[in-house]
């Protein structure tokens, strides 16, 4: 199922892709997109609807977030060989672990506001990982039997304010509008494997970004199981799994950023496509 929150911000309406292409309204089935509909009675009570009887949403609706109400929006650093050999860095021994605020989070198609004083705000195409039941001290063998399902996310980046200002990384990763997520969560059965979706990032039409989850250093199931032993996962929680090479702060000879009026163009095979202009942060 390819699962979708519709409306404006704050008053989002849970939706399915019906198989006719048209956006169908689930909230008579679920209240929304998050707690326990992600759990395996809650997707399966989705399943189990009768989806065509259920009333059409416009097109033409803004989309939100695909997830409501999450937790914690966990995210990975460093997690694909290639991405690491771009930007210098030995591979990781365990996963790097930081954390991005949920305040962050967007729809797929809204504007990103480039933050006060940025000089190197910067892109990052990434599978994201949706929590579908309560983990903690998970076996990897199980890991997956905690995974809802999978969405696109861009985990946008301030690259001055991450590296070169002390501290952790999550200043440069938290500004307002740096987290979309979407347009869909695609449940865990609609995935085959998800260490081989291709995934690309165009920036004004240039494509930056052309990986694929197969370079992943720590696969998705080592990821949950991995994190589990930390921290408690909850239904909603989202974990960004890592970027491909192409990040902005990448590029030879010399780096290259957003700045505004900007298309960020950018999608993962099988879970849909995001499209955000960048704008002034009091735009």
């Amino acid at each position: 199922m390819k699962l979708l929150r519709l409306g404006a911000k704050g008053a989002e309406r849970p939706a399915i892709l019906h198989s006719d292409g048209t956006y169908r309204d689930i909230s008579s089935v679920v209240v929304d997109i998050a707690g326990d509909a992600l759990g395996a009675a809650g997707l399966a009570r989705i399943a189990a609807a009768d989806i065509a009887s259920l009333p059409v949403l416009p097109q033409t609706s803004r989309i939100g977030a695909c997830v409501g109400k999450v937790g914690k929006f966990i995210c990975i650093g460093l997690n694909y060989a290639d991405h690491a050999a771009e930007t210098g860095a030995d591979l990781p021994k365990e996963p790097i672990i930081f954390m991005k605020a949920t305040s962050a989070i967007i729809g797929p198609n809204d504007d990103v506001r480039i933050p006060r004083n940025s000089k190197k705000t910067d892109w990052e195409v990434e599978l994201g990982v949706v929590i579908g039941k309560e983990a903690s001290y998970v076996d990897e063998a199980d890991a997956m039997d905690y995974v809802a399902g999978y969405c696109v996310v861009n985990d946008l980046s301030e690259r001055e304010f991450q590296a070169e200002r002390s501290g952790q990384w999550v200043k440069g990763k938290s500004a307002d509008t740096f987290g979309p997520i979407g347009p869909y969560l695609v449940t865990r059965d609609e995935v085959e494997d998800p260490q081989n979706l291709p995934m690309w990032l165009e920036v004004d039409g240039h494509r930056y970004q052309d990986g694929s989850t197969k370079t992943m250093i720590f696969g998705v199931q080592h990821l949950v199981s991995y994190l589990s032993q930390f921290m408690s996962l909850q239904p909603g929680d989202i974990i960004t799994t890592g970027t491909p090479p192409g990040v902005g702060m990448g590029q030879k000879p010399e780096p290259v950023y957003l700045k505004e009026g900007q298309t960020i163009h950018l999608g993962i095979e099988g879970l849909g496509e995001q499209s955000q202009k960048t704008i002034a942060w009091n735009a």
